[in-house]
């Protein structure tokens, strides 16, 4: 893996003459996702500015466009009638103010009347490198681009670390206000999130005060990412902890967790009904957002989800290609709350994407959609396996404990061994029925209709596109038509 100057990786995209080569060799990847959102060239990292607005949904991804290394941030825009085909747009936010120099960093969107707006952490650096993170604001103009405003809408707390970011946007019916939850770490590195509150949308905003979470006082040493919803009137509150390991997440030291339980306002406090869970159980997952949706079309009984398929530590075998890439962001789900615990399924959209019923012959295509039945007891499943039936990615269940075992040492591109190849979904309830969703390099689970979920990078060389299952275990699928136009936009 190339390493990576900070000149190179802070380096200002000028035209797109800079990186028109290095699309041209990405596209040659055979790893190249047929239906999920993916970086044209470089990185793709954190969700953004998730939203449904008059009938389009726009989404974009933080995006280094040189190779797979965090660098210089820009918000890559795509869009979709549906959720499932997905257009580019061009870049969306770039790093070009002095408030965000070094970076156009992590938010969110809401939609109010005709306006689209964008929040997001502007990474400005002095000449000796030191950061200061600014909370910044964009609206989406008539040719489809978001427009900055001229100033951010606030600076820095001195009495909090430089680690201020992440800015999800919320509107709360009862104050009648807009609330900023910024991910944020205390001065002596615990994580917490930070709650400014407004009237209106692009101005105003104050200091609220430190959000209150009993018994979370010192859990984690940064929370990114934070988001607050109510669905079916329960509250959940979803972030991402980091720089601590938690128990049976190996050595990873980031993770994406969530509380159910009930907001504050008042007090600027959350009090979890119980213990967090984690929002999938997989080695990929990371930075979930949830979507801000449009009056016309918000159900309170459930709420829109998409996460970055990587962690930010992580590398993957395509940083070792030619054209150094990495990155996806996860299909959409659909949250509901279900006996105290979030449910999460696949859209009914993605439906659209089966092609052709899949051969009985063990074969597993690039692009595909399983559908596995279990029967009672033990068994085990293997995906990506030779024709043989030998190595692969292995699924055991174990019904005694109601804990399936996800095992990807037997693949031949391994990676990521320092962190871990083995993990555990621990089950309420027998495991029945499991969905995966297969795409050219990722790979997601969906255990007891979204009971638990499973996400990771898969990289199957050209021998291992077979699976194989014990006795008793019934496999369907389809193969699933490309969603994605991957055309070369700026």
């Amino acid at each position: 893996m190339k390493e990576w100057t900070r000149e190179e990786r802070y380096r200002v995209l000028k035209g797109p003459e800079d990186i028109r080569d290095l699309y041209e060799r990405t596209q040659a990847s055979p790893y190249r996702q047929a239906w999920h959102v993916q970086p044209i060239t470089g990185l793709s990292s954190d969700p953004n500015g998730f939203a449904l607005h008059k009938g389009t949904w726009h989404l974009c991804y933080q995006w280094c466009p040189w190779g797979a290394v965090h660098g210089l941030k820009y918000w890559y825009h795509v869009t979709s009638p549906d959720l499932v085909h997905w257009t580019n747009a061009g870049i969306g936010l770039a790093a070009d103010r002095d408030y965000d120099n070094r970076g156009a960093h992590s938010g969110s969107a809401i939609t109010r009347g005709e306006d689209l707006i964008f929040f997001y952490t502007g990474n400005h650096r002095d000449e000796d490198w030191t950061r200061t993170p600014y909370t910044c604001a964009a609206v989406l103009g008539e040719d489809n681009r978001p427009k900055k405003l001229d100033a951010p809408l606030f600076g820095p707390r001195d009495d909090h670390s430089e680690h201020q970011r992440d800015p999800k946007v919320v509107w709360n019916e009862q104050k009648q206000k807009f609330y900023i939850l910024l991910g944020a770490q205390t001065l002596d590195r615990r994580g917490c999130v930070l709650v400014y509150e407004s009237k209106e949308p692009l101005s105003g905003w104050t200091f609220a005060g430190e959000l209150k979470v009993p018994g979370y006082e010192a859990f984690g040493g940064m929370w990114e990412c934070p988001y607050i919803v109510n669905i079916s009137g329960r509250d959940v509150l979803i972030f991402s902890p980091q720089y601590t390991k938690l128990p049976g997440r190996g050595e990873s030291t980031n993770h994406n967790v969530y509380l159910i339980g009930h907001m504050d306002y008042d007090t600027l406090t959350f009090t979890p009904d119980g213990p967090y869970r984690h929002l999938d159980y997989g080695f990929d997952f990371y930075a979930a957002q949830g979507a801000a949706i449009e009056p016309a079309a918000y159900d309170p009984d459930r709420a829109i989800l998409i996460a970055w398929i990587g962690l930010p530590d992580n590398h993957y075998p395509t940083a070792d290609e030619d054209a150094d890439w990495e990155g996806s962001l996860s299909l959409p789900r659909e949250l509901r709350v279900k006996d105290g615990k979030l449910v999460q399924t696949p859209i009914p959209a993605l439906e659209s994407l089966r092609d052709k019923a899949l051969a009985p012959d063990g074969t597993l295509p690039d692009a595909c959609e399983l559908a596995i039945t279990a029967p009672d007891g033990d068994f085990e499943v293997s995906l990506f396996t030779r024709e043989d039936g030998t190595g692969g990615m292995k699924l055991s269940y174990d019904a005694a404990r109601r804990v399936c075992t996800v095992d990807r040492r037997g693949m031949a591109n391994r990676f990521n061994q320092q962190v871990g190849e083995v993990l555990e979904i621990p089950l309420d309830a027998p495991l029945r029925t499991l969905r995966a969703f297969i795409d050219r390099s990722s790979t997601e689970l969906f255990l007891n209709d979204g009971e638990a979920t499973f996400t990771t990078h898969t990289y199957p060389t050209a021998d291992e596109h077979h699976y194989a299952a014990s006795a008793g275990v019934t496999v369907t699928g389809w193969t699933l038509k490309k969603a994605v136009t991957d055309e070369f936009v700026l």
